[in-house]
């Protein structure tokens, strides 16, 4: 959270500006709703006369040309007003149309920024928010706004009538305005509360269907949908209780209004007796109320889509201004994949203190890092800001010399391959989730060539092809109909997929048998001999023994570093406790961090990147790593097994 305030306050109002600036984009549109709302109003006085002139000259003179001269009259003029409301309506549309195909894809970016940032929110929120935004634009609701301006000229016509005419008609406007303001005063607060608790138990629904199986299998249904319950029933209690108030306040601004129309009519004719108006008049000042007060009745109507509408744009101003979007950054050649770290600290989202700290590393093109440590010690956090998924608070990670946020990062993609440590498969089919969902006009022959050798990298081909339609199979979401193995194997692929130049993989033999395991050592073999750079996240030591380099992680910080052959070293026979942590470290370290100097891995001599030159300060030799490396057993000790960091 303190990520996102920090960001909120970079962009101050930006998303406020970012939104306002798209409707003024629009500007020809809502100059021409206005033009067409003006021509519209002016003929909604057009029954009114028409009732006027029939009953004071036609019923008068008794002519029947005059009579139906009007009527022809008034039946164009109604026809061109309904031509305009159709003409007004299809350019709201439009503009809506557009808002929402100019606004969708930020949206999407801002709420995805969020997600990586572990702000707890309801994934649909953000679109939900575009759409009631979009649908309130293109609704009838927004006539209101355009309508409500002619309710001066309306009511000076009714003061033209008579004094008293117009008064009846500004008292009654008063009393609608007076009952829209405390529609807003007892529903507002009600509704913020409401929407609240929607997102809240929509967060809860999600979390809880996401882990249906440790659910069922604990008993733990029961108990989390009270949880969920409690505030789903919060939700509809508050919004039923605003629906209801503003329900009574709806059905006093009808009975109102309704008076007002019975009113004016006595008035109208009262005044007629008193030979102060004609009849045509009365008749006309009794349609022409309705028109007075239709624009203040439809606000009513339309207040609680005000409301939510007026909520969901606030909920798009803070999300925009909290995640601003990010540079495009530079379209770079292909990288070769030599990966550099320079004194890299990571806080995570919503943590306080950084859970890795001050590593700097280099590895060149097809070598292979083994990263390992207890549980807790960053190696997660490592492999996030390989992948670029959190950035580094300090320092810098760099591919082919240039800073990972340097990079455009749908190129980068291309080149970059990560398997997470908690693995997650889209809807769709297999085959559209190895190919990482292609764009539907691509080559489908060498689509369906380069998903088949990252399979058969993967050692996933045979597998796939037993599934009920293969490549073709549908998963669900998260690869529901999977086994944790065959989950983890179509990720390997998804990895492997065109030619990665870097590869992220955090414990990607978690779940994986005997054959999955060979089949991940062969593929770290086909790595190397392209020349991808591979980063390891793993406790085996079968899979370790295909590393070219080690670190070892303790507490957020890097503890050795160096060719795998020296930092698994064992220390000498006999050797216990401090001697034998003496013995184990290579000299090299000891004086370089002595001297301040860059280390240099023994048996390295010479060389760069990994086996270069690593600043003394992400190096350290306590006094237990000797204890730490002993592969004579086939295993790490156990405060070194598996976890997640």
């Amino acid at each position: 959270m303190q990520q996102d305030q920090k960001r909120a306050g970079a962009a101050p109002e930006g998303g406020a500006l970012e939104i306002k600036s798209l409707l003024a984009r629009f500007r020809t549109g809502w100059v021409s709703v206005a033009a067409f709302s003006v021509a519209a109003n002016l003929l909604m006085l057009a029954p009114s006369l028409y009732m006027l002139q029939v009953y004071d000259r036609v019923l008068a003179s008794g002519n029947v040309f005059t009579l139906v001269m009007l009527s022809l009259m008034i039946v164009g003029l109604l026809a061109l007003m309904g031509a305009l409301d159709y003409a007004r309506s299809a350019v709201i549309i439009q503009i809506g149309a557009r808002f929402d195909a100019a606004l969708a894809g930020r949206v999407h970016e801002a709420a995805f920024e969020r997600g990586l940032a572990g702000v707890p929110a309801n994934a649909g929120q953000a679109v939900s928010d575009l759409n009631t935004v979009r649908q309130f634009l293109t609704g009838s609701a927004v006539f209101a706004f355009f309508d409500a301006p002619w309710f001066p000229l309306f009511l000076l016509v009714m003061f033209l009538f008579h004094p008293w005419v117009g008064t009846l008609a500004l008292a009654g406007a008063v009393a609608l305005v007076a009952l829209a303001w405390l529609n807003e005063q007892v529903s507002r607060k009600l509704l913020a509360e409401a929407g609240g608790l929607s997102v809240r138990a929509g967060v809860e629904a999600d979390g809880q269907l996401r882990n249906a199986e440790a659910i069922q299998a604990m008993g733990m249904l029961a108990r989390l949908r009270a949880r969920w319950q409690r505030l789903h029933v919060g939700y509809v209690r508050r919004q039923g209780l605003a629906s209801r108030r503003s329900a009574m306040i709806a059905s006093m601004s009808k009975t109102v209004r309704l008076a007002l129309q019975s009113l004016v009519l006595g008035l109208g004719a009262w005044l007629v007796l008193q030979s102060h108006v004609s009849a045509g008049m009365m008749i006309a000042g009794s349609i022409l109320m309705g028109r007075v007060l239709s624009p203040i009745d439809q606000v009513i109507g339309a207040w609680r889509q005000w409301t939510s509408t007026r909520l969901a744009w606030r909920r798009l101003q803070t999300l925009l201004e909290t995640y601003p979007g990010q540079p495009a950054g530079l379209t770079l050649p292909e990288p070769t994949g030599a990966l550099r770290l320079e004194g890299a600290t990571v806080t995570p989202p919503g943590a306080a203190q950084p859970t890795l700290v001050n590593v700097s590393l280099a590895l060149e093109p097809g070598q292979v890092l083994g990263v390992i440590g207890p549980s807790g010690a960053g190696k997660s956090t490592l492999a996030r800001l390989v992948a670029g998924v959190w950035p580094a608070r300090l320092g810098a990670v760099r591919l082919d010399g240039a800073d990972l946020r340097q990079w455009e990062r749908t190129r980068l993609g291309e080149w970059l391959g990560y398997v997470p440590q908690d693995v997650e498969l889209f809807s769709g089919t297999v085959a559209e989730n190895i190919a990482r969902f292609p764009d539907p006009d691509s080559d489908g022959e060498e689509l369906a060539r380069r998903v088949i050798e990252a399979a058969r990298l993967a050692g996933a081909h045979d597998m796939i092809l037993a599934l009920p339609r293969g490549y073709d199979t549908l998963l669900g979401a998260g690869g529901q109909g999977l086994s944790g193995g065959q989950r983890q194997r179509i990720a390997l692929a998804r990895a492997l997929y065109g030619t990665p130049r870097l590869v992220v993989l955090d414990e990607p033999n978690a779940s994986l048998d005997d054959a999955g395991e060979q089949a991940l050592l062969d593929a770290l073999g086909r790595l190397r001999e392209i020349g991808a750079t591979v980063v390891l996240v793993t406790h085996r030591p079968k899979v370790l023994a295909a590393t070219t380099h080690l670190l070892l992680l303790r507490d957020g910080r890097a503890q050795r570093f160096g060719a795998t052959s020296e930092v698994l070293r064992p220390p000498p026979a006999g050797a216990t406790g401090a001697e034998g942590a003496a013995a184990s470290p290579p000299a090299a370290f000891d004086a370089t961090v002595a001297s301040g100097q860059p280390a240099q891995a023994p048996g390295m001599a010479g060389a760069t990147g990994a086996g270069g030159a690593v600043p003394a300060s992400s190096v350290r030799t306590p006094a237990s790593v000797a204890q730490v490396y002993p592969l004579a057993g086939g295993a790490f000790p156990g405060q070194f097994s598996g976890g997640k960091a």
